[in-house]
Parts: structure tokens; C-alpha cells; sequence
């Protein structure tokens, strides 16, 4: 009674539009307070051409993106969209440090853009699947004692014993893949076991040819990661371990025991399985951020790394892949998901471990001659134009009036395929066609193979079928129109083209939540939906239906035509 009594005393009452003012700014001052300091969640993803990286809050907005494109902005590694072609066509690498330099470029751009990185509370990312990177003897404590006022780049210089990583579009280790297979027991037994034939690509054999025709490199790794383990290892300030779902990218993994195969392992190189470490599950929670971006960014000291994967398996994430759905990923290779319960490996295409339940499976099917050949077309076709690419689009009918086109401007992995091949509508090769059927011709052929070998692979097409498209094509609503049109299915997307970094992203947030119950789809319940952009066109089944058939047979007589 004596405070109330002082307060009336001493205090004259507020007008009562002046308090619910009052009220109404303490409330938004407090709110502004707790958006400063809602946590965050980065995804980052370490792909072909560039370094991107996503931030979302807790309720799974983007509140921010940024990139650093290889080419433009690191001029001095020399890259064309992002690697080195060797002279013999077939290998093709990228300067490991070019990746390090972008990371520097990437943090530093955030940095100047007032990114709050105290808020982060944890961070993971993905990696162009298949690259290797060979870290020197001593690395290790190179990691852990780094000196935060001096760029990564810098301080990592000596750091690798291969300095040219073999990347996914390189096709030289031929000799390997045959020597694999034979220590397996045969192509078929092989992707029982890993889950695909042996593949150029594959990091095992990239690693064995390494071996094989550098052996003065071979001499002193302390270490073999993947690109996005490589890219852990960086924010961990150690060596982080390769997840199960990248690590089955390799042709060294056992996707039934989630462990290196012992047969691959001693058909590869000695002692691998040390310099790969164990595999963990995709889910795993690595530790925290190192000091270095503690004290020259100003992460806090409990971020969380989170294991990084593969770009693949990222975008399954960043989509939320159902089952049911299928995923076409339109980058600089083409790539076709689903999600399975049970594998049935083949010899095309891939049975991975599942990014997001270690019990699943996703499969896959790559096409290496995917952004780049459109981008060669537009150019050649319609003078550098997307408009025009677009509008050839428009104005060509669905089946093109029966010309056909295969555009493998490099080895192709699904088929194993080169060169550029044309028909007419009698089956006749023919050496050109008019600028704008030949647009039709590149994008409907390159959709009628996605639906073939995806077919072949066990998919097909339900009533409630839906194609879930990302990657930069994905901004393209006539590209996307055929698409629907070949796969007689409604196309989605979502409101971020940048699959890989969102669910790198996404899997940063629900790995803070491993110690609960939550499912992944528990904790990304609240993203955005994606978006509905195109329907088939009604007479879209009985065109492709037909049109499937006959690329079938003209895509094994391309190919009867290329052995020997």
C-alpha cells in the first residue's frame, strides 16, 4: 500500500494513447531485439562453377545468399566453368586452392554485407560428389593451428600433395574401372555391393589411378576426402569424416553394412582405408566451428558442424523429396532422384544412402551434358539469347515433327555415348538442323532420356506423379514446359533454385535437433511449399508415349554404332 500509495503521488497518469504507444514500442523494440539474436543455420555448397552459400532462421527463412562465380572472380586458377580439360580430353580437374580462395571470398563478402555470423548456430554444406582431394602429411595440425589473421588460402598453400583435384566429369580411369570390376567379380556383382558399376568418376578410381601413374604423389597423403568432407574439414579445423550418402558416390562403400568394402579397398591402394577414416552417418554432428572462425568472423564458440554431403543428396533435402515424386536437378550435369526403401542396384544408374534416413536409399541417374551443351545450343542457335532459346521453344511443335537429336558434346555417363547425333523423321542421320528445331530437338532429346533410364530404373509415371525441378534451368518456364510435356506430369519449384544449399541448410538446423526424436520432415514442416509452374499439355501422353519408343531404339543404334 505505501509503494502504490508513493506511485500515485509522485506520477501523474499517461494520456492512454500515449501508453499504448508506449506498449506498443516496447513490444517492437523487444521483437526487433530477438530477430538480432534468432539463430541461424548456413548451408554452403562447394559446386562445379561456384561457391554459394544460403542463411536460414528458425521458422526456415532465407535471409540470406551469396556466391562467388570461379571463373570471373578467381581469373588466376584459369578455370572454364570452373576446371581444367587436360589435353587428352578425358581428365578433367580443378585447383583445389581455387576452392579455399572462394571461401575466403565468400566469408569476406558476408562479412562486408554485415552478415551477423555470432548467430549461427550451426553450418553444413554439400560438394560437387565424386572430386578428391589428397591432404599433405601434416595437415592435420595445419588445421587445428590456424593463424585467423591470415586468409585460409594462405595459411594452406602446401597443405595438398595432388594440387589438381580429379572432378566428377573426368572419364580417364578407364583401366581402373576394369580392374574394380574384376576384383569384385564382375560389373553386376560390384553394384550389389556399392551400389554401382564402376564409374570413371567414382572416386575410388580416381584415387587407384592417382596411385597408379603418380606414385610420387601417392607417397605422402595424410589424408583422401571428398569435395564436401574436404569442405568440413576446413570449418572443423580437422579432418571431418565422409557421410554414408556421399561416401556411396566412391565404388569403395557398402551401402548395406555402411562400411568401406574390404575387396574395394585393397583393389584400390593400400592402407586406404586409414587415409579415408570411418564413415559416419549423414546426420552426424562433427563438433564445433573452429577458433579460426571464431576470431576472424565472429562465430560463436557453439556453432555446429554438421556433415556435409553431396550436392545430390543435398538437393533430395532441399526439395524434401516424397516418395512418389521424382527430382530433376537441371545444373551443369543433369540429374534424376527418388527416394526408395529398398535398393535394387543395376548396371545404370546409382543406389546411394539416403542424406536424411540412413535406412533408405535415393537413387540416381547423372547426365554429364547438361547446362553446358544448352548453353553451347543457345549460343550456336539463337546468338546467346535465352529469350530466343525460349521462344523456339514456343514455336515448335511437341515431337518437333519427328527430328530427333542426342547432344553428348562430352562422354556421356547415361548412356556411355559422344559426339552429336541427328535424325530426321525417317531415321535418317542427318548432319543440321534449323536453328529452331534444333533447340527443340537438344531440350525434348535431353528429357526423353532423363524418362528413359529413369524408367528403366523402376520409376513410372502415376497419377499423382510430380517432377520437382531445381538448378538454373529451373528459372526457365519453356524448358520447364517440356519438361512436363515428356514426363506427362505437373512441374514444381521452389521459391530457392539453390536445392543443395537450402537443404545443406535445412540439414544444419535438424542436425541441432539430433539429440530429440524430430524426423527431418518434422523440423521443415514450416518451408515454403513448392510452387506449381507447369501442367502437360493434353496431347503431351500420346506424343512422348510413342516418341519414348523410338528414342530407345535410336539411342541403342547411336550406341552400336560407337563400339568397336
Amino acid at each position: 500500500m505505501y509503494i502504490s500509495a508513493t506511485v500515485s503521488l509522485n506520477t501523474e497518469p499517461l494520456p492512454l494513447t500515449e501508453c499504448a504507444r508506449t506498449h506498443v514500442c516496447v513490444r517492437a523494440c523487444r521483437t526487433m531485439a530477438a530477430a538480432r539474436d534468432a539463430p541461424l543455420y548456413l548451408g554452403f555448397d562447394f559446386s562445379t562453377q561456384q561457391l554459394k552459400v544460403v542463411a536460414i532462421d528458425e521458422n526456415l527463412n532465407v535471409v540470406h545468399q551469396n556466391n562467388v562465380q570461379f571463373d570471373s572472380e578467381l581469373p588466376e586458377y584459369r578455370t572454364n566453368g570452373g576446371v581444367h580439360i587436360h589435353a587428352d580430353g578425358l581428365t578433367v580437374t580443378s585447383p583445389v586452392l581455387m576452392w579455399v580462395k572462394a571461401l575466403d571470398l565468400l566469408l569476406d563478402k558476408m562479412k562486408g554485407a554485415g552478415f551477423a555470423f555470432s548467430r549461427v548456430r550451426a553450418l553444413s554444406g554439400s560438394g560437387q560428389q565424386h572430386g578428391s582431394v589428397f591432404w599433405r602429411r601434416g595437415a592435420s595440425e595445419t588445421l587445428q593451428n590456424l593463424d585467423p589473421d591470415q586468409d585460409l588460402h594462405q595459411l594452406l598453400q602446401v597443405s595438398f600433395s595432388v594440387c589438381q583435384s580429379p572432378v566428377w566429369m573426368d572419364s580417364s580411369s578407364t583401366r581402373q574401372c576394369e580392374d574394380l570390376q574384376a576384383a569384385a567379380g564382375g560389373a553386376m556383382r560390384l553394384a550389389e555391393l556399392t551400389g554401382s558399376r564402376a564409374y570413371e568418376r567414382f572416386t575410388g578410381n580416381q584415387i587407384s589411378k592417382v596411385r597408379q601413374t603418380r606414385p610420387e604423389d601417392f607417397l605422402n597423403p595424410e589424408r583422401i576426402s571428398l569435395v564436401s568432407s574436404f569442405a568440413a574439414s576446413l570449418f572443423l579445423g580437422g579432418y571431418a569424416a565422409i557421410d554414408f550418402s556421399d561416401g556411396s558416390g566412391m565404388n569403395l562403400l557398402d551401402i548395406r553394412s555402411k562400411d568401406w568394402s574390404e575387396i574395394c579397398l585393397d583393389a584400390t591402394a593400400p592402407q586406404l582405408g586409414r587415409l579415408l577414416g570411418a564413415p559416419v552417418p549423414s546426420t552426424s554432428v562433427l563438433g564445433p566451428v573452429s577458433s579460426y572462425f571464431v576470431q576472424r568472423y565472429g562465430f560463436s564458440e557453439s556453432c555446429r558442424v554438421v556433415a556435409f554431403t553431396g550436392d545430390n543428396p543435398a538437393s533430395l533435402a532441399g526439395m524434401r523429396l516424397q516418395q512418389g515424386d521424382v527430382a530433376v536437378s537441371l545444373g551443369t550435369s543433369d540429374t534424376v532422384f527418388l527416394w526408395i526403401q529398398q535398393p535394387s542396384p543395376a548396371l545404370e544408374g546409382h543406389v546411394f544412402c539416403n542424406p536424411l534416413d540412413w535406412r533408405a536409399f535415393m537413387a540416381l541417374l547423372c547426365f554429364k551434358n547438361g547446362s553446358l551443351t544448352r548453353e553451347r545450343i543457345r549460343n550456336e542457335s539463337t546468338g546467346g539469347s535465352w529469350e530466343l532459346f525460349s521462344l523456339a521453344l514456343r514455336d515448335t511443335p511437341l515431337g518437333n515433327n519427328g527430328h530427333m537429336g542426342f547432344y553428348f558434346d562430352s562422354m556421356e555417363i547415361t548412356p556411355p555415348a559422344v559426339g552429336v547425333h541427328l535424325f530426321d523423321p525417317d531415321d535418317n542421320k542427318v548432319s543440321s538442323l534449323s536453328p529452331q528445331v534444333e533447340v527443340r530437338a537438344l531440350v525434348e532429346g535431353q528429357f526423353l532420356s532423363r524418362r528413359l533410364h529413369a524408367e528403366r530404373l523402376g520409376y513410372s509415371i502415376t497419377p499423382g506423379t510430380r517432377v520437382l525441378a531445381t538448378g538454373g534451368a529451373s528459372s526457365n518456364k519453356d524448358i520447364l514446359q517440356v519438361l512436363s510435356d515428356v514426363f506427362n506430369a505437373p512441374v514444381y519449384t521452389l521459391d530457392v533454385s539453390n536445392s543443395a544449399c537450402l537443404g545443406s541448410a535445412y540439414r544444419a538446423l535438424h542436425g541441432t535437433m539430433s539429440q530429440s526424436v524430430a524426423s527431418f520432415f518434422d523440423v521443415v514442416k514450416k518451408a515454403p511449399e513448392a510452387q506449381l509452374v507447369v501442367t502437360p499439355h493434353p496431347a503431351a501422353q500420346q506424343v512422348y508415349d510413342q516418341m519414348l519408343q523410338r528414342y530407345a531404339r535410336l539411342e541403342e543404334r547411336v550406341l552400336q554404332e560407337a563400339r568397336p
